[in-house]
């Protein structure tokens, strides 16, 4: 290497350390391999060089070249690890610290969604009263999801335009469930009675509007034992909706119905003002949830002895439960992930599930 080939690499090794940050790095490799850089400058130069030294002067600046490049990737390195050090050292948080403190209701970034809360509700409540939660799959089986409920093959709920329906499986069309009352089927296949479970989920039906979604969330419950009446199911649902709602004489009836499933079927209506929205109050009602004892063909379905043991059961669309709690029009901001939505109706985070079980 001649001498002014080995006095830049000298010179730009001095710069290199020198370097401090990565823009000082930067600029020294401008200096060096910029278009108007020192190295490039003698690159540009080789052509005026006489045609036998030619060759070994070219050859010797692609050995600066990279070496200088090597040189200058390898002080990268060490002031990205710097840089990081740094940034950790500026950035380190006692975790031990308390939390800071929010609005109530709200969360600095948020809340916990309405939805989420609700079901957290939902298992505080049925679970004083000595439920448990079951879950199962999204994807089910024509049998789960319809012909073990009793629901005949011409039933509306079948077809297409209200159920989805996914690619043949060895013959047979799987579904997304249109309720979670298939959670209820295997939890009886699965077990012996006495039986108690809610049965949270996600749900799916071809609808989308205001009030309905594709993909909404139910809460079903199941009571199997020995001597289960009407009586139960009235008190079981009467006492929730009071502590749900926060409300201690919130009215409640029971209007008879027809589900493929239960055997008498009763919807339930709970008193509000249809002029102001209030619950509670006025003379008009609001349907809520659907129930009754289970139909004696399902239990058998399921193994069980219509003679020998009796059930209710019932289910409810969380969001609509949701929405009346809290007072929000539109079910579709509940999927639109809108912080600020969020913000408003979400629930902080440390506080625990509101109950009501005195009233």
């Amino acid at each position: 290497m001649t001498d002014d080939l080995a006095s830049l690499q000298a010179e730009t090794e001095t710069a290199l350390a020198a370097a401090a940050d990565l823009r000082a790095l930067d600029a020294v490799r401008v200096g060096v391999l910029g278009k108007s850089g020192s190295l490039t400058g003698l690159l540009k130069g080789l052509g005026a060089v006489p045609a036998e030294q030619r060759k070994e002067r070219g050859a010797a600046l692609n050995r600066l070249k990279g070496a200088i490049e090597a040189a200058i990737e390898a002080r990268r390195v060490v002031l990205d690890a710097a840089a990081l050090d740094a940034r950790l050292a500026a950035e380190r948080i006692d975790v031990t610290l308390p939390p800071r403190a929010s609005a109530p209701g709200t969360a600095a970034d948020g809340g916990i969604h309405p939805i989420a809360r609700t079901m957290e509700e939902l298992t505080a409540l049925f679970g004083a009263m000595g439920f448990k939660v079951a879950e199962g799959p999204d994807i089910e089986g024509d049998w789960y999801n319809f012909g073990a409920l009793n629901i005949p093959d011409h039933h509306p709920a079948r077809q297409d335009h209200d159920t989805f329906y996914l690619p043949e499986v060895d013959g047979k069309r799987p579904v997304l469930r249109t309720h979670t009352s298939p959670v209820q089927i295997r939890t009886m296949l699965s077990q012996e009675p006495p039986i108690r479970v809610i049965v949270p989920g996600r749900t799916y039906r071809a609808d989308h509007d205001a009030t309905h979604s594709p993909m909404f969330h139910q809460v079903e419950g199941l009571v199997i034992d020995r001597g289960i009446t009407l009586g139960h199911l009235k008190g079981c649902l009467i006492d929730f909706l009071r502590a749900f709602f926060g409300i201690a004489d919130l009215p409640v009836r029971f209007r008879s119905s027809y589900f493929p499933f239960t055997e008498p079927s009763m919807e339930v209506d709970i008193g509000w003002s249809r002029k102001t929205g209030e619950l509670g109050k006025g003379g008009d009602w609001l349907e809520i949830l659907g129930s009754g004892m289970v139909h004696p063909k399902v239990l058998a379905n399921c193994g069980i002895d219509p003679r020998e043991w009796q059930g209710f059961a019932f289910g409810m669309g969380i969001e609509r439960i949701t929405m009346l709690k809290h007072g929000i029009p539109d079910l579709r901001p509940f999927y639109e992930a809108d912080i600020r939505w969020l913000r408003h109706y979400g629930a902080d985070p440390l506080a625990p599930a509101t109950l009501h079980e005195g009233v």
